[in-house]
């Protein structure tokens, strides 16, 4: 409770001047003066227990006066948030290099781990998850859900479809998701450690429609410089990792990347693909309005009814039940 007249409460200083005054000097009344009262029995009757009732009434009555003028007033305030959401979409490289272990534990994994730190900080956003190797396909459609979003990248495996690395079809299947979004701004970041070998569909095409459709594409180089441990399996089936060159179509992504607008980064271990994702997280920020309503209820029609009550209280008490000789 506030009061929009505070400084009128310093009027409550008098309520224990009077309660003072009336201990020491206003409760004196007339008096009987007998030689001795030792054998005269005063019965203490309600009206004795009550003697004191009406000037604490009344003195309550005042305090309830003083605050009423001090105006109080309930404060409640609401805030209303509109944000305006970013469409994105995750295009990541499930292809068996993937599997390689120049990252912790590997490639896939790592990228799944910190796309979902990602996801977590796109509040209001929402978020699509394509996978691709020789072929694309769409694991999560666009949700605001993190939780779901966040599952979905958890489920992704290398070798649920034929082995290769389509970039084009990756990025194709991405636009397509965002293809009728309304969204004010719609961004693909799009993941691989390859080069396109796959695919009916050229990178460079798929991103000249991204272009025509405003369509922002980020795309992230993954792997470290020079060789790194791939996995291999034996007739076997057994799998060991052996010692290749790694090969990124770099030019092909800043190409991609220059098209839409976008970004090209390359991340040669897990520090630094945690830090190309923190850097389109701040790049591409949601906009966020909050707008705060406060709202005034007056109060001081209840202190008003409480000191009438006070003072027919104190009437009552006065007149009826101690009945008091004018």
């Amino acid at each position: 409770m506030h009061f929009l007249n505070p400084y009128i409460l310093l009027v409550g200083i008098v309520v224990p001047l009077l309660l003072l005054y009336y201990i020491f000097v206003g409760r004196r009344g007339a008096t009987l003066k007998v030689s001795t009262i030792g054998s005269v029995a005063v019965p203490r009757t309600l009206r004795y227990w009550l003697r004191h009732l009406p000037i604490v009434l009344r003195l309550a009555a005042l305090v309830a006066i003083v605050v009423a003028l001090a105006r109080p007033v309930d404060v409640r305030s609401s805030s209303e948030t509109t944000t305006e959401g970013i469409d994105i979409v995750l295009a990541m490289d499930i292809s068996g290099s993937m599997l390689a272990r120049d990252f912790q534990p590997d490639r896939l994994t790592a990228a799944k781990q910190l796309a979902s730190e990602f996801v977590a900080d796109r509040v209001g956003d929402r978020i699509s998850v394509v996978a691709f190797a020789g072929e694309a396909f769409t694991q999560c459609p666009l949700t605001s859900d993190q939780a779901s979003v966040a599952t979905m990248l958890s489920r992704l495996r290398s070798g649920v479809v034929e082995d290769g690395t389509a970039i084009g079809n990756g990025l194709a299947t991405a636009v397509n998701r965002l293809r009728e979004s309304g969204a004010k701004s719609k961004v693909v970041v799009l993941l691989t450690d390859g080069v396109n070998n796959r695919g009916q569909i050229s990178p460079v095409m798929a991103a000249e429609i991204a272009r025509d459709l405003g369509i922002k594409v980020y795309t992230i180089g993954v792997g470290s410089r020079g060789k790194a441990p791939f996995p291999a399996v034996d007739m076997f089936g057994n799998t060991s990792y052996v010692m290749a060159d790694v090969e990124i179509d770099e030019e092909l992504l800043r190409k991609i990347a220059s098209t839409t607008g976008g970004e090209y980064f390359r991340a040669e271990d897990n520090e630094a693909l945690k830090e190309i994702y923190s850097r389109i997280n701040t790049m591409e920020k949601s906009e966020v309005q909050v707008t705060t309503y406060t709202t005034y209820e007056e109060l001081y029609a209840w202190w008003v009814v409480l000191a009438l009550l006070l003072l027919a209280s104190e009437f009552l008490v006065e007149r009826v039940v101690l009945n008091r000789i004018p």
